[in-house]
């Protein structure tokens, strides 16, 4: 099977913006993209660092995130302070276990899956792996899709402190896990976007 032609060999690079391809001879020195105007690059500068960089942040907010309450409630039967994993139980122990489901997957499950995905994709292009490049590339964009529900918990938060002061059942407040928990979403997702996932298909030695 002969080898795959990259862009580049053909005289040409694809704007990561817009999806358009432009030949490099009708570019000026500047290399814009003649559609959306965005600067054309043949591979994302410092793509593996800076994906490496927002990962390890994202771990380092993991932990507070987690052992920090995220809410503290105020009712008739006295004040609490929730954790994430305290909110899960919770909720489960008072058998809406199908908010606990959610909460556990976008708090738990969903985080943990996208360190470990981005872990293998950085390790595999700078290790110059061909393992599966297909299945990689697909989750990639896995992680790119479900960085988008991972504020689930947070509504949740902001969802339950309103239905507690509307019906009156006393008072919920956000604490500080929950900022660090929005830290760890925005982070991940920096993660994700500045992983170039042509990286996958380079032919390098």
């Amino acid at each position: 099977m002969m080898p795959f032609k990259q862009a580049l060999d053909c005289g040409l690079i694809r704007c990561r913006t817009c999806g358009l391809a432009v030949f490099l001879v009708s570019l000026d020195v500047d290399r814009r993209c003649p559609r959306c105007q965005s600067r054309l690059e043949h591979r994302t500068p410092l793509s593996t660092e800076m994906t490496l960089a927002w990962l390890i942040a994202g771990i380092v907010f993991y932990i507070p995130a987690n052992l920090l309450p995220v809410m503290h409630t105020r009712g008739l039967l006295g004040e609490a302070d929730s954790t994430i994993l305290g909110g899960i139980f919770e909720f489960w122990r008072s058998g809406d276990w199908d908010i606990a489901l959610l909460i556990f997957i976008a708090s738990v499950a969903v985080p943990f899956t996208k360190f470990i995905a981005i872990g293998l994709l950085l390790l595999t292009v700078r290790k110059n792996s061909r393992w599966q490049q297909h299945q990689r590339t697909a989750l990639y964009r896995i992680v790119e899709f479900i960085g988008y529900w991972s504020m689930l918990d947070v509504i949740v938060v902001a969802l339950t402190s309103a239905l507690m002061q509307f019906q009156m059942l006393g008072t919920a407040e956000p604490r500080a896990g929950i900022a660090f928990f929005c830290a760890v979403v925005i982070v991940t997702m920096m993660s994700a976007l500045s992983f170039d996932p042509r990286l996958i298909w380079d032919r390098r030695t």
